[in-house]
């Protein structure tokens, strides 16, 4: 029989983490899987935790804690009865989410909406991926083809949050697409328009560096704001410098930032296409009059629904992109906070984490 030991790194609030034993999870319906987790991305959202201690009204405590962790890939370990589509061996990303699949919103097939998802590292209750085993829906893990790595599989995840915005703004073939924010969830939506047939993809973002990557990855062009101007200026010579007529026919919002959102808005042509993918103040001041009078179709986005992991899937399997350039660094199981704090300062696009017991060199389990 397997070991028992299901080590996870627990967060106890602000700055607080720690490394502890958990039961292994065993297989109680026939469409479960049990992946052995290889790699782990850290994402904005895990900085925020480890910063704050939760987001948006959920935390963590000394009483509740909760094992963080939601971009992952493995190997699956075992399989329920009814699962044929993978097998143990498999190398696999991981949809990081549980919906309860009966309400109206998963009738719709709006899952992602589901009032009820239990999603990974959400609190107070839903365990995430940062330890040895993971458990989760079989038809929520994907086989990974034979020329994509598992630490290529971990990109699945942002590629899907892409992925979803992308066919939110409906991109077609020769259109022009402008991304605002170029950290990994926007350096991938320009990848992603571009495989949507993008003609145009340009990159905005205060930060050379993260441009210069925007350039390497999709081919994008790029645009620095005069932080000193209007958004209808900065807009301005958006559409001016890159030929875009009357204006950008989507854009994707993957900062976050206020000032963005206005240039955003400004940017596009009239009947033009708008996704909200990034996060920044709960209230910002919206230029509503512009919006009603080009008619924007304006969109949020929330992770990820049907079908865009399979989109996320075939831009890794294409090698179109890339894509493998956006991992960083990549820390041992028990550097984990360091990690968080690695990318906490802006170092790196995509820092990863290493499975429990896959470093060469065993240390004591503490953070």
């Amino acid at each position: 029989m397997a070991s028992s030991r299901n080590p996870a790194v627990f967060l106890y609030g602000p700055g607080k983490a720690r490394i502890e034993d958990t039961p292994e999870p065993r297989i109680t319906e026939p469409t479960d899987a049990i992946v052995r987790i290889k790699y782990v991305g850290v994402c904005g959202s895990d900085v925020h935790f480890w910063n704050h201690g939760g987001i948006n009204g959920k935390y963590v405590s000394e009483t509740l804690p909760l094992i963080m962790g939601h971009e992952a890939s493995g190997t699956v370990h075992a399989v329920g009865a009814a699962v044929t589509h993978i097998k143990p061996g498999d190398n696999v990303a991981i949809e990081p989410g549980r919906p309860c699949r009966s309400c109206t919103r998963c009738k719709e097939g709006l899952y992602n909406l589901c009032p009820s998802m239990k999603f990974a590292a959400c609190p107070p209750d839903t365990p995430g991926c940062l330890a040895k085993y993971y458990k989760i829906p079989a038809d929520f893990c994907y086989k990974l083809a034979p020329g994509v790595s598992l630490q290529e599989g971990v990109l699945a995840e942002p590629l899907a949050v892409a992925a979803h915005a992308v066919r939110m703004v409906n991109v077609k073939p020769g259109q022009s697409v402008v991304v605002f924010g170029s950290g990994t969830i926007g350096l991938v939506c320009g990848a992603v328009a571009r495989t949507f047939g993008a003609k145009k993809v340009i990159a905005v973002d205060i930060l050379d560096h993260k441009l210069d990557f925007a350039r390497r990855l999709s081919n994008a062009a790029t645009f620095k704001p005069d932080v000193g101007a209007s958004a209808e200026e900065n807009a301005a010579r958006i559409v001016e410098e890159n030929n875009l007529g009357l204006g950008a026919d989507a854009v994707i919002e993957a900062s976050g930032a206020e000032s963005s959102v206005n240039t955003a808005i400004h940017v596009l042509r009239p009947g033009g296409a708008f996704v909200q993918t990034g996060l920044g103040k709960p209230v910002i001041s919206f230029p509503i009059v512009a919006m009603s009078e080009k008619e924007l179709h304006m969109h949020g986005a929330f992770r990820y629904n049907t079908g865009d992991f399979r989109v996320a899937l075939d831009v890794l399997e294409s090698g179109a992109f890339p894509l493998k350039s956006l991992i960083t660094k990549v820390f041992d199981f028990e550097q984990t906070t360091d990690a968080w704090e690695e990318t906490k300062h802006g170092r790196g696009i995509k820092n990863m984490i290493r499975g429990y017991g896959l470093n060469d060199h065993s240390r004591a389990a503490h953070l």
